[in-house]
């Protein structure tokens, strides 16, 4: 952006000069064969000045953009939760950074029990991805979400994290609102509409859209985590939106 700013000033101020050769040009016969050459470099000076001006507003905005998502992002990362349905100690979504792959799913509570029944046939394959479901019904009708608990071997430790795929639940729920619904402004998403939005393991938004989780297209496309993830990009898995 400097070069795009210097470009400019350069630009600008070769078009001065040029139009400042221009004028006693055009006013003055003797010096009139040169004006054609003078009009030809101004042409080109204000040309590199659009081009430039143009680059400088396009790369603004897109800094603006990423600064605003950062920023939302920021706020997400705040928003708190607590394990479980008893009165465990709420802590902030950030903290789960590294360590989970969340799946927000908003909505009405039929819509969230929905998101709930078609995942059940993949429980353990989300689990073993280290997927956490956050459920937030937003007319404030939170369904019951009961595993079937029969048959679950307490020794497998991929069955527990099964189990514990629905068990965060939204804390202050004013706050969970006012960030959905500005998200869904920005997007131009009917306020009333379900959605969901999926995280990365680094807790940077990978996928969104209205309607329920593609639970199935989350086995296909995110790689299994095995035991502490150490490598520099683990949880990149898949381009921030």
């Amino acid at each position: 952006m400097f070069f795009y700013l210097a470009f400019m000033a350069s630009g600008a101020l070769g078009g001065l000069i040029a139009l400042a050769q221009l004028l006693p040009a055009l006013s003055n016969p003797a010096r009139a064969a040169g004006a054609a050459e003078t009009l030809k470099g101004l042409g080109i000076d204000a040309a590199a000045v659009a081009l430039f001006a143009f680059l400088y507003s396009r790369e603004s905005k897109a800094k603006d953009a990423q600064v605003a998502r950062l920023a939302r992002e920021e706020r997400l990362s705040r928003l708190k939760l607590r394990a479980g349905a008893g009165d465990g100690r709420p802590f902030a979504l950030g903290e789960l950074r590294g360590t989970a792959r969340l799946v927000i799913v908003a909505g009405p509570g039929e819509f969230v029990a929905e998101s709930f029944r078609r995942s059940q046939p993949l429980l353990r394959e989300l689990a073993e991805r280290a997927v956490l479901a956050v459920p937030f019904a937003t007319d404030g009708d939170a369904p019951e979400l009961r595993l079937d608990e029969g048959g679950v071997d307490d020794d497998d430790d991929l069955a527990r994290r099964s189990r514990r795929l629905w068990q965060l639940t939204p804390v202050y729920t004013t706050e969970w609102a006012q960030w959905l619904d500005d998200q869904k402004k920005l997007a131009g998403v009917p306020p009333d509409s379900p959605v969901y939005l999926s995280l990365r393991m680094d807790g940077r938004v990978r996928g969104s859209g209205v309607g329920y989780p593609p639970w199935q297209a989350f086995v296909a496309q995110l790689p299994p985590v095995k035991g502490m993830w150490s490598g520099l990009l683990d949880g990149m898995d898949g381009r921030v939106l």
